[in-house]
């Protein structure tokens, strides 16, 4: 093949033109994907095939077990950082035979993929300039294939936060604008916020809209980056096992952040689950209470992830609300801080690590590193100062609640 020559150097009506005249050239099976991996254009002229190929044209993107071992492998780094063709060996673990790729690019920005089939022949040095001049050929339609998805995602962007704001709150208005946006609801969602260390940058937000777009584990109907906030709205159409794979989905997304792009998300909290898409709001704030609760008693809730797994600190802040509405104090821990303040003691804290060690007192004498017999004292100085019952477990729940709600 002359090198001379640029079959590619001219216009083409469709990147689906631009793919079958890759396969004429280089004589292989050719797609062509956008930089999430999603099928844009495949060549259609030719037998030679694989199971990895069909599998992306059925399913119009390419399986995420595919995506996981292309980056284990370290070819998807190679790509995003070279404009030159990286050869593909074979994986047979996800079926794949072999290949050679090139990024579409646009300046350092990676806006797709071309992947040739090498199952008919063997590629050679003049096919890799030919498949450079194609990559250049194919930006100029994926720049405006990526202007046309910029001005979906804007719409989509407004409609969602139509939905977190509540000013759409009928299930069924929202069911007839999503539907008009091509956006499909399945039966159930939620509201899922990841929490990142500081403002979400065009970079990384084009890394997680990445890694959402090749995710299966669940569908991620519509997403929004609020400073630094990834709110997403997951969908599913059961609600069995729909709680747990939404955690998973968010592991394995904090998991894949750290990996493939270095960044490890902060916190992350999820809304109950709800068929009424009117409740988007609802759920959105359920997951904004996991996160504030999280931030007060880290150490207490670092296993939460839920709303539903919060237990009585849902009702924190609305307890610490109350006491503020009502100038509320509960007296027995007046009395102790003030002790404390004149005396330059520490009861109130002995007594908040005895109620949090469930009155064990070995347990709390370890926690406050003292003897039991000087936590015997404090307990009985304690009982005196503060007026408290400790063996009546109707006030110690009452001091441990309000303790709990005086850190809001």
């Amino acid at each position: 093949m002359s090198n001379e020559l640029n079959p590619f150097d001219r216009s083409f009506e469709s990147l689906e033109a631009l793919a079958d005249t890759i396969s004429e050239v280089l004589g292989c099976a050719i797609t062509i994907e956008d930089a999430n991996h999603r099928l844009i254009a495949y060549s259609t002229h030719e037998a030679q095939t694989d199971p990895v190929r069909i599998a992306t044209i059925v399913g119009r993107r390419v399986p995420e077990k595919v995506i996981a071992s292309l980056w284990r492998e370290g070819f998807i780094q190679q790509l995003m950082k070279s404009e030159d063709p990286v050869p593909i060996k074979a994986l047979d673990d996800v079926k794949l035979g072999r290949r050679i790729a090139i990024s579409i690019r646009n300046n350092r920005e990676v806006l797709g993929y071309i992947w040739v089939l090498e199952d008919a022949r063997l590629l050679e040095e003049a096919d890799f300039l030919q498949l450079k001049h194609a990559s250049r050929a194919a930006k100029t339609k994926l720049l405006q294939l990526q202007q046309q998805k910029r001005k979906e995602q804007e719409g989509f962007e407004d409609f969602f936060w139509q939905l977190l704001t509540g000013h759409i709150s009928s299930g069924d208005v929202v069911r007839q604008k999503s539907d008009k946006l091509g956006i499909p609801l399945m039966d159930c969602f939620q509201v899922m916020i990841v929490e990142f260390d500081s403002d979400i940058s065009e970079q990384r937000a084009q890394q997680i809209r990445y890694l959402i777009s090749t995710t299966q584990r669940i569908r991620i109907a519509l997403h929004i980056v609020d400073r630094t906030q990834l709110v997403l709205l997951g969908t599913s159409s059961s609600r069995n096992q729909f709680a747990a794979d939404s955690s998973e989905f968010l592991r394995l997304f904090a998991q894949q952040m750290k990996d493939r792009f270095g960044v490890s998300p902060g916190q992350t909290a999820i809304g109950n689950i709800y068929e009424d898409y009117g409740l988007v709001e609802k759920s959105y704030r359920e997951a904004l209470s996991v996160l504030q609760v999280k931030r007060q008693f880290p150490q207490e809730t670092k296993r939460f992830i839920h709303y539903r797994d919060l237990g009585f600190y849902r009702f924190l802040p609305l307890m610490a609300e109350e006491n503020r509405i009502h100038a509320h104090t509960n007296p027995s821990l007046l009395k102790l801080r003030q002790y404390d303040r004149e005396h330059n003691g520490n009861l109130l804290h002995t007594l908040e690590i005895f109620l949090l060690q469930d009155s064990n007192v070995k347990d709390a004498a370890d926690a406050l590193h003292v003897h039991t017999n000087t936590l015997n004292y404090r307990l009985k100085r304690i009982s005196e100062i503060g007026n408290i019952d400790l063996k009546d477990m109707d006030q110690k729940v009452s001091l441990y609640l309000d303790l709990k709600s005086e850190k809001l």
